[in-house]
């Protein structure tokens, strides 16, 4: 049995409407799409054209946002009079984007301005009062926040004590008191009546420019999508219409800058998808502001010089790379340092880059199913970092209960950023194990992972596939669809990739296949040819040569029962061990030195049913490996029924390759006696190796003939000097107990090393 690394939430029993049902026929879909617009809760006529048809119509007018009216009224006083203005952004893609949007809004409008994104590094997240201070200094005379401000109380009590006004356009929560703004623009703002919520920091700033253009432009819209996407706002409502427009509008951009960073990263703006955006562009725009100083990605996309526009799409391609190889490094050494015994990790390391450990804390969060905090130590004592939490616990709500513990903390739910003493940590795991103990939380089921549908393989086409595209952009509030497979097998298993890190393989159900490709699953080859297979994953399209096919990209998956797992390649017997809890059993003491010294140290060595037993009773394994083959194969079938395993791993080594070598033919002994007959006394302590290759006997199989000479009285050995026996007892070579046991090993073995896998289980369970 293999458990699902994510908690999956099956789909529940619905029924669809008759009109509803009608309306979909009407449409040319299928039921089945019908199914998955239901279950996003788009269930009438109404709501089905508004969703399938988003359009520039369905936008809200600016002025229902709070303070709309005030801050363009105050923008339009400042440009008149040749105010100097600062857009003071955010260093993410939805801040780059904002930026990018309000700086150019303001200079079509002929406004003298300038724009700034913070270094997370030096100016943090946000409004920052020193900074504030040197602009005011050099002549700012008005402020405008992009994608952030409604937390900056001190740098904007500041600018208003210097007689500064700050202008604050924003979308995060809101805190209980808000700061001293001249305008505060947020959709959410409770004296607003801005009917959609879920707005990114680009679609405030987008708004503020259709209000002071007096048009919704739609030179901006490619920026919106980007923005959108990236900040994992709701994709339904108004951003669903923005973004859909948008990644059209992107298609045919006059943005140097934008049209560079494509061929940066090799993306064919005509195949442009929300997915494109979201792992392609997105990550390029997000790393340089993880990395560095993030002001020149607004740059990239204001300039009209094409060199400096290839220039800077490398430059972010650049850092994008150095990203993914930081977080690569820090993630491998985070899981190692992992104690599972912890009911939320939390990891802390010198040296680690801060910039990066929210995604390490995201992905280690996915592997091991349990919150994650990963810290960086610095040199003044402190330790920096980020959260990331599953829905079963509130990651803000349990460390809010501990905030003596730290100097900095913020952040929601699912995400948080914090600062403490590093003395602190010791402390803090501590408590966040009592936490959880105390409250019952549940951590066992992982990340919930929503399913969609149950599909059988016959049921993929091309076509579907295309249908399924009516429901995009997905994102946030609108997934892509997840779907179950279940009663599968699998074939042409293969582990792909530049580090063999990934697999390719085909899906089999009632003569139907499905092409299917797992990221990151290349360890886990094996697991997949067992049977009880069920596979979740997402649907797409490939085209090679012209040709599309149906393809199952492959999210998750469990098998259900027993697995067997066929270790019997010499290339397994090196393995480290494979739980701590495992059950290692050898029929032979000698063969414990073919492992790892450290796994041999856990090897139970077989003596009897009942000692069997007893160890297991003691150490309650789930999993069973057996290191070799016992001399009658209904001992295997014995211990495994003991217990309930999961998963028994077959090595099943013959370091002696007694079934190879077989128990000699008679011209073997013939030529042994006669080697022997001519020789009174031989060295088989130094010399078996030199007399096996003389008289062309596998070494092992000269050793066990010797030993059957030696039982029946053949020969004597003294001292390792093998002497024969003048006139022994005439007796055959059965009369031997080890000739008759080694028959018993290899009729063991022939059924143990020669039987394919599905009929070693069949015959474990019957």
């Amino acid at each position: 049995m293999k458990q699902s690394n994510y908690n999956w939430q099956l789909p529940e029993e619905i029924q669809l409407s008759k009109d509803f049902l009608q309306e979909i026929e009407k449409r040319g879909l299928s039921p089945l799409i019908g199914k998955l617009l239901w279950q996003r809760s788009i269930q009438t006529a109404e709501e089905l054209e508004v969703f399938l048809s988003p359009s520039m119509e369905q936008l809200h007018d600016p002025y229902l946002m709070h303070d709309m009216e005030r801050a363009v009224s105050r923008i339009q006083q400042a440009v008149i009079g040749n105010e100097r203005i600062l857009v003071y952004g955010d260093y993410d893609a939805d801040g780059i984007t904002s930026t990018t949007i309000m700086k150019e809004t303001l200079e079509l409008l002929g406004a003298e301005v300038e724009y700034f994104l913070p270094n997370r590094f030096i100016q943090g997240y946000g409004p920052n009062k020193d900074f504030y201070q040197q602009k005011i200094e050099e002549g700012i005379q008005l402020i405008i926040t992009v994608d952030n401000g409604v937390a900056g109380h001190e740098a904007l009590a500041y600018a208003k004590d210097q007689g500064v006004d700050v202008i604050v356009t924003d979308h995060h929560e809101l805190p209980d008191v808000l700061p001293e703004a001249y305008a505060i623009v947020h959709p959410r703002h409770p004296e607003g009546n801005y009917p959609f919520g879920d707005l990114a920091g680009v679609g405030v700033a987008y708004k503020v420019a259709t209000a002071l253009l007096e048009e919704a432009p739609a030179e901006f819209l490619d920026l919106v999508a980007i923005g959108t996407i990236a900040d994992l706002v709701s994709l339904t409502g108004e951003n669903r219409a923005l973004v859909t427009v948008g990644l059209e509008a992107m298609k045919h951009t006059e943005r140097l800058g934008l049209e560079a960073l494509f061929k940066e990263s090799s993306v064919n703006p005509e195949e442009l998808t929300e997915t494109t955006i979201g792992f392609s562009i997105g990550p390029r725009l997000n790393a340089i502001g993880r990395l560095d100083d993030p002001n020149p990605a607004v740059e990239l996309f204001s300039t009209f010089d094409e060199e400096v526009a290839a220039k800077l799409a490398a430059l972010l391609n650049q850092k994008n790379n150095e990203r993914k190889d930081i977080v690569e490094k820090i993630t491998t050494e985070a899981l190692a340092m992992i104690q599972p015994e912890n009911q939320v990790h939390l990891i802390a390391q010198k040296g680690w880059h801060e910039g990066v450990l929210g995604i390490v804390a995201g992905r280690i969060m996915n592997e091991t199913g349990k919150p994650t905090i990963v810290l960086t130590l610095k040199d003044d004592g402190s330790a920096k970092g980020s959260g990331r939490s599953t829905d079963s616990l509130n990651l803000y709500e349990m460390l809010s209960s501990m905030k003596d513990l730290f100097t900095h903390f913020g952040g929601h739910h699912a995400a948080v950023g914090l600062t403490m003493p590093a003395e602190n940590i010791a402390s803090l795991q501590a408590q966040m194990n009592q936490y959880v103990t105390e409250k019952s939380i549940d951590l066992t089921k992982g990340v919930p992972l929503t399913i969609d549908e149950i599909l059988a393989v016959k049921e993929v086409s091309v076509e579907f596939i295309h249908q399924l595209r009516i429901l995009a952009p997905f994102g946030t509030d609108n997934p892509l669809p997840k779907f179950l497979f279940q009663t599968i097998s699998t074939s042409q298993i293969k582990r792909i990739g530049s580090e063999q890190q990934h697999l390719k393989f085909t899906l089999t159900n009632d003569s139907a296949n499905l092409d299917a490709i797992a990221f990151g699953f290349g360890e886990q080859s094996q697991e997949l040819e067992n049977e009880g297979l069920k596979v979740v994953g997402e649907l797409s399209i490939n085209e090679w040569n012209g040709r599309k096919k149906p393809q199952l990209m492959v999210k998750d998956f469990a098998i259900e029962g027993l697995q067997l797992f066929d270790w019997r390649a010499k290339r397994f017997w090196q393995q480290p061990l494979i739980a701590d809890s495992a059950l290692y059993v050898t029929f032979a003491e000698k063969n414990k030195k073919i492992l790892q010294t450290s796994v041999a140290e856990t090897v139970v060595v077989f003596e009897s049913i009942e000692q069997m037993q007893q160890v297991i009773s003691d150490k309650q394994p789930k999993e069973l490996l057996f290191v070799d083959c016992p001399e009658t194969q209904q001992t295997i079938k014995e211990i495994v029924q003991l217990a309930d395993f999961s998963r028994i791993y077959l090595l099943f080594a013959s370091p002696e390759e007694v079934y190879l070598n077989g128990v000699g033919s008679r011209e073997q002994y013939a030529r042994l006696f006669k080697f022997i007959h001519q020789h009174k006394q031989v060295d088989v302590r130094y010399k078996v190796g030199s007399i096996a290759q003389f008289l062309k006997i596998p070494q092992n199989l000269l050793i066990f003939m010797i030993q059957v000479f030696f039982e029946l009285g053949f020969v004597t050995i003294e001292n390792g000097v093998l002497n024969k026996v003048e006139d022994p007892k005439n007796q055959p070579l059965s009369e031997s107990h080890l000739y008759q046991k080694r028959l018993k090993q290899i009729k063991s073995e022939e059924f143990l090393l020669l039987s394919d896998i599905p009929t070693i289980k069949n015959w474990l369970q019957s």
